[in-house]
Parts: structure tokens; C-alpha cells; sequence
């Protein structure tokens, strides 16, 4: 397998040197061409998504991430548009000076050249991660999970098929084979790809930074807080965290402790009344534990136990921590953040910018919901995943972060005395 594989990968660093060449309107008419592909293809996409879904526990958490419908795919159709319309992130001049020996130097934009993803039960990915990859320029080798195996082969496919009706060369796009060796071989091939960003647990983030030799680009998994602090309006904590919560709980940004100040326990049964309605678990603390008693489902209450703290549940579950202020609550989410999104309610304005300062994540916000960490939430058009480390890229990862830089100098015969 793994000669067989480099074979593939050099041919797809090859097809990487050309995609230079391409113009952005090129580009722009590849992705809307793909887009417009899609209807016509659904049929057959989710046909494929079915064989995936038939082998998952609809319990599983997995199972909603793994999930296409024509909704979704009308969605990521327009994502795929609202890519191909941004400006093109190659190119551009991030510094230009003219020394006093008359050299001109200039820091323009470039690819990073060919992009490896490994990732989960996400076919949408594959879209996403094609889509702003040739549109900064990269070319893409892809390890999707064994759980969306049928439907990555016929999304690539269909990829595949609208690259060679525009007689751009389909090695630009490679997946790899399902089995766990290939990612092996995938993570350590140097020379091969420059970069690997994982997408999924944080035991497959783990996995990826332990095993690689190729430089990782750490992304994905989110251990999410939200503090109410003593100045809070419990009315609009009531709808921040149903929002938070419920919205996807499967995904990455959902909500997964629910902070609350002491002197605000009599507001935790109102704050948490929408979530019985979604039959969300909730393992409350010491303190949360009486105030909810009695006044939320006793079938959904359970008390906290260490464990589900730190804990990115993925699912209608969430644990509740009471502190006493919010030097407390700031400890706590440091302690246990994956440093992804965090979140405080709060309407003592002392407090929230001391929140947001403090706070170590990739994106924090005040008095919101951390449901908008996405990348086309962010005008982004799509997003490859959500970087929770500080080199390079942080937060929403699209097109800019999808590039390097390097130096173009021009002279007129100068040389070094």
C-alpha cells in the first residue's frame, strides 16, 4: 500500500506546481460549475450517504455529522458559491519597500502547496476542504473515515469528473483508502505534503500530532463554557444556551458547561427550562445539583462527577459548575478549555472585558451564542476547520490561512560588496 500511495501523492504534487498557472476566473467557474453539478448529483451522493448511515448506530453522536439530506447539500452548494466569489487570497502584497541599494522587495502571498485533511463523519468536508483549497491554490489529499467511506468516493467522483470537464488535471484532489494504515503512511510523508490538519476528536487530533512528521495544524475538537455571571439577564442566558446547546449538539462550538454564578442559582431552572424540551441531560455540581431539583426533569438530572468536566460531549448532554466570581469561573474554563470558543453573559461591562481578555481561546465572545464559530458565519465562505492553536492560524481557518508568503527581489545588476 504505501508505494502505491506515494506513486499517487507524487502525482499529486505534481498536479500542485500547475494549479499556479490557473486564473482566478478559472477557478471561479471550477467551484461554481461544481456547485451547480451538485442537484444533479444528489440522487446518487445520498444513495452513497445511506450505505454509510446503515452501518452507524443512529445513537451514535457521529450520526448527524455523518448525515446528507438535499437540504444540506443545497447548503454546501452555496458555500462552494460563496468560496468561488471572495477575492482570490494569492498574490497578494503584504509588504513592498525599496532598499537604499535600489532593490525592490516585495512579501506576496502563495500556496502552501498540497493540503493533507484527515477527518471523521463529515462528507461535507470534503466539499469544503476542496472547494477553499483550489481556490487558494493548493492541491488536496484527503483520509476520510471509515463511517463516511461511500459517500467521500462518490462526492470525489463527482469532483473529479467537473475538474476534467475544465482539463484541470484530477490528481489535484486525492483520497485516500479507508484503512487506518494509509493515514499512517499519510502523516509522515514528507516531501509529499507540507502540511496535515485533522478535523474531528480530540482523540484523532491526538493521534495525528503524536504520529506526524509533516507539520500538524491542530484543529476541531471544543470543550465549550458559558458563564453567567452576576450581572447577567437570565432571559437572555435562557436563550443563549438553549441556542448553544441544542442547535447542533454534535458540533464542535456546542456548548458543553454552563457556568453559573452563586448568586444566581434561583435563575438556573428558568435558564434551563428550554432544554428539557430537547431532553438535554444536564450533571449538575454540588450547588446546581438543589436548585434544579424538583424544578427540572428528575429522569434528565444527574450529579456531576469529575469526569464531566473537560468533557466535549457531542451530544444533548451538558454539566453545570457554580463559582463564586469570575476569577473562578475565568480558573475553570482555562483549566478545562480545549481553548476553542468561550463565552460569558454578563451586563457589567468591567466584567466582559475582563472576560475576553483573559480568557485563553481561539474565539470568545459576550453575550452571544458560541454557535457562530464557522467559517462562513465569519464571511469566511467555508471554513477548514478551527484551529485551537497559536501558531500560523487561529479560530476559523478559510482562504488566508491557506497560504505562506514569500519574497520576490528585483534588481538592476546590484551585487552584495
Amino acid at each position: 500500500m504505501k508505494d502505491t500511495i506515494h506513486n499517487n501523492l507524487q502525482q499529486v504534487r505534481q498536479a500542485s506546481r500547475k494549479l499556479c498557472t490557473l486564473s482566478d476566473d478559472a477557478i471561479k467557474n471550477i467551484l461554481n460549475g461544481l456547485a451547480d453539478r451538485i442537484p444533479g448529483k444528489s440522487q446518487a451522493i445520498l444513495e452513497a450517504n445511506k450505505n454509510d448511515l446503515d452501518r452507524m448506530n443512529p445513537d451514535d453522536p457521529k450520526y448527524d455529522r455523518l448525515l446528507l439530506n438535499p437540504s444540506r447539500l443545497e447548503a454546501i452548494a452555496n458555500d462552494i458559491r460563496n468560496v468561488a466569489a471572495l477575492p482570490s487570497p494569492i498574490g497578494r502584497i503584504l509588504e513592498k519597500r525599496t532598499l537604499p541599494n535600489s532593490l525592490q522587495l516585495k512579501k506576496t502571498t502563495v500556496p502552501l502547496g498540497v493540503i493533507g485533511i484527515i477527518y471523521e463523519s463529515r462528507p461535507n468536508v470534503t466539499f469544503d476542504v476542496f472547494s477553499l483549497c483550489l481556490k487558494s491554490g493548493n492541491a488536496t489529499v484527503l483520509k476520510g473515515g471509515s463511517d463516511a467511506m461511500y459517500s467521500n468516493i462518490a462526492i470525489v467522483e463527482l469532483i473529479h469528473d467537473v475538474l476534467e470537464k475544465h482539463d484541470i488535471n484530477p490528481d489535484t484532489l486525492y483520497l485516500l483508502p479507508a484503512e487506518r494504515e494509509a493515514a499512517e503512511i499519510m502523516l509522515n510523508a514528507v516531501g509529499y505534503i507540507d502540511v496535515i490538519i485533522p478535523r474531528g476528536s480530540q482523540q484523532l487530533i491526538d493521534f495525528a500530532r503524536k504520529k506526524s512528521t509533516v507539520p500538524v495544524i491542530e484543529t476541531g475538537a471544543g470543550i465549550v463554557h458559558t458563564y453567567f455571571d452576576k450581572s447577567g439577564d437570565p432571559q437572555m442566558a435562557k436563550e443563549i444556551v438553549f441556542n448553544a446547546k441544542t442547535r447542533r449538539p454534535s458540533v464542535c462550538n456546542a456548548l458543553d458547561t454552563f457556568i453559573i454564578h452563586r448568586e444566581r442559582l434561583d435563575d438556573l431552572a428558568f435558564i434551563t427550562e428550554p432544554l428539557a424540551e430537547k431532553k438535554v441531560i444536564i450533571f449538575a455540581d454540588g450547588d446546581a445539583y438543589p436548585a434544579l431539583l424538583g424544578r427540572y426533569p428528575s429522569e434528565l438530572l444527574q450529579k456531576a462527577e469529575a469526569t464531566h468536566f473537560g468533557t466535549e460531549f457531542l451530544s444533548l448532554k451538558m454539566s453545570v459548575k457554580t463559582v463564586d466570581d469570575l476569577d473562578e469561573a475565568v480558573d475553570h474554563i482555562n483549566r478545562y478549555s480545549s481553548m476553542h470558543s468561550e463565552a460569558v453573559i454578563a451586563s457589567d461591562p468591567a466584567v466582559t472585558e475582563e472576560f475576553l481578555k483573559r480568557v485563553d481561546a481561539a474565539v470568545v465572545y459576550a453575550n452571544t451564542s458560541t454557535a457562530f464559530t464557522d467559517g462562513a458565519q465569519f464571511g469566511l465562505g467555508a471554513e477548514i476547520g478551527i484551529s485551537t492553536q497559536k501558531l500560523h492560524a487561529r479560530g476559523p481557518m478559510a482562504l488566508q490561512e491557506l497560504t505562506s508568503y514569500k519574497w520576490v527581489i528585483e534588481g538592476e545588476g546590484q551585487i552584495r560588496p
